[in-house]
């Protein structure tokens, strides 16, 4: 009889709580038993396991195997733990590190395994890896899954191809390569940022001036925005034009959303080949992550939106944390979905809560949604005439309610793009005028420099201003808290969106290097809310 004990690591939410995996080799009929509120996957790890032990040319042990994931009341889901299985069961049968049994005690073990002994990637690594150094272990991972720790190459995290590798090196006979050592291949963003989002830039939207102040204002105080406008006019080119007028990630930042892309299983790792691999530890890597842009269809689910399923996975409003959230065709949501914004969109976290387990998410997302103005798009257009009935137009915009609205700083209307615009356009293309392809380096400037008054003056950004801090950070003058009175008596704004448009006056005045809040940014704050006719 003979036991032995590995670490691991479960992943639930944005944690990484330690697993021991214990494999007791037993006298009795042959039978292999995982047990520890093991999911269906987790115990199909038995015949991975198996087929790889004897591809690996190691011997299959005879008799009883049982194998108890501890803690047994935490529950455990994918293919992480069949290294750990592998290594157990080799080390209870005395086939790997017999010399050097401290070996085991000194390393956690993550990766699942194909039938040839291969090891394939898993989610949650880079939360693993924090973990693992916090509790003086290195952690040995699938080779795929190195590109991930270039955000923390000062952690001593060792990859390995297969399980012959990682065995090999338990034996002392090799040793892995540490993750940051690695020639890393260029890979994609997994989805996270918009294609193209260094090349982009809001000279290619013809026209639409005020839509573009609006998204300038928008970036430069996190604010969220909704843009009314027929088809065709431009909305969709707008919102993938917010991303590159963001400041770049800081080294924090830049953790939590890399954090989040390993915990939904990609990453948003990118760069030449072999970047990184002479970073010095305890730096930051040079290559910058990108700021997440996610645009869901408007058929998706409450659970894909808001997170959830039976293991409490984060949905597209998690995945875009410190990024953008577009939602395209805004009211063809299903009402559920959209009433569920309304408190991540206040708190910035989501909590999902399921039998047996809870989960809780960052989801300081930047909201940007775009809708028609009416069922066929043509309300208000004096090109085409609008075919609803007024009654369907009533209905329409029944569907996003008063308290979702009221939570949305900025709504804009969009016009059909005029001839004038459209001839302005092309002369300037004509006459070889130079539409930029990289972000308005003046806008960004502009906006880091608003964003960075911010967070001297308040040590946060204006979207999420409330109370008195609000009230101390404003400063308007008394002509602007007239004028804020008569808004909220004449137009019926709500206390909730008398502040947004106190916040967005602020915005407009950092963006002007303003220390006070003048009666003109008031009113511009006020025009900014007005895009489906001032109903607050």
């Amino acid at each position: 009889m003979a036991i032995a004990r590995i670490a691991c690591r479960a992943q639930v939410g944005l944690a990484a709580p330690p697993v021991e995996v214990e494999v007791y080799l037993g006298n009795g009929l042959p039978s292999f038993s995982i047990v520890g509120l093991a999911a269906t996957e987790v115990k199909e790890s038995k015949e991975r396991v198996r087929a790889a032990l004897a591809h690996a040319g190691f011997e299959w042990p005879a008799g009883r195997i049982t194998v108890n994931l501890a803690p047994a009341d935490l529950p455990k889901d994918g293919g992480r733990f069949d290294l750990a299985i592998a290594v157990g069961i080799l080390a209870a049968s005395g086939q790997v590190a017999q010399a050097a049994p401290s070996r085991l005690a000194a390393h956690e073990f993550l990766g699942e395994l194909g039938l040839a002994g291969e090891l394939r990637p898993v989610r949650g690594t880079l939360l693993a890896a924090r973990a693992a150094a916090a509790a003086g272990r290195e952690l040995i991972l699938p080779r795929a899954n190195a590109p991930e720790m270039r955000l923390l190459p000062m952690l001593g995290v060792r990859a390995g191809a297969d399980l012959l590798e990682v065995c090999t090196a338990l034996d002392g006979k090799t040793v892995l390569p540490l993750a940051r050592e690695l020639e890393w291949p260029a890979v994609g963003d997994g989805g996270g940022a918009a294609a193209g989002a260094t090349t982009i830039s809001l000279a290619d939207v013809c026209g639409q001036v005020l839509a573009k102040r609006a998204l300038r204002v928008a970036a430069a105080g996190a604010h969220s925005l909704l843009m009314i406008g027929p088809p065709g006019c431009g909305k969709s080119m707008l919102a993938q034009r917010l991303p590159p007028l963001l400041p770049p990630l800081e080294d924090a930042e830049a953790l939590e959303v890399a954090a989040v892309a390993s915990v939904a299983g990609w990453s948003v790792a990118t760069g030449a080949a072999g970047h990184g691999a002479n970073v010095a530890p305890g730096t930051m890597p040079a290559w910058p992550v990108p700021r997440p842009f996610r645009a869901p269809h408007h058929t998706a689910s409450a659970g894909a939106i808001i997170g959830g399923g039976p293991r409490a996975r984060p949905g597209e409003i998690t995945l875009a944390h410190l990024g953008v959230l577009f939602l395209d065709e805004f009211p063809e949501f299903d009402r559920r979905v959209l009433e569920a914004l309304r408190e991540p969109l206040e708190s910035g976290v989501v909590s999902i809560s399921r039998a047996g387990l809870q989960a809780e998410y960052p989801a300081r997302f930047q909201l940007v949604a775009a809708m028609n103005p009416c069922p066929c798009g043509h309300h208000g257009d004096h090109a085409r005439p609008c075919r609803c009935r007024p009654r369907d137009l009533a209905r329409y915009r029944a569907r996003l309610s008063g308290p979702l609205l009221d939570r949305i700083d900025l709504r804009v209307a969009l016009e059909t793009v005029s001839e004038v615009d459209l001839a302005a356009y092309r002369q300037a293309l004509d006459g070889g005028a130079s539409l930029p392809r990289q972000p308005a380096e003046h806008d960004r400037a502009q906006i880091c420099r608003a964003r960075a008054r911010q967070q001297a003056r308040q040590g946060c950004l204006n979207a999420v201003l409330a109370g008195k801090l609000l009230e101390h950070c404003a400063q308007p003058t008394r002509a602007a808290l007239q004028t804020l009175a008569l808004a909220r008596e004449k137009l019926g704004l709500s206390l909730r969106g008398t502040h947004r448009a106190l916040r967005v006056a602020r915005t407009l005045a950092d963006l002007e290097d303003s220390e006070e809040v003048v009666e003109a940014q008031v009113a511009e704050a006020i025009q900014l809310r007005r895009g489906l006719g001032g109903e607050d």
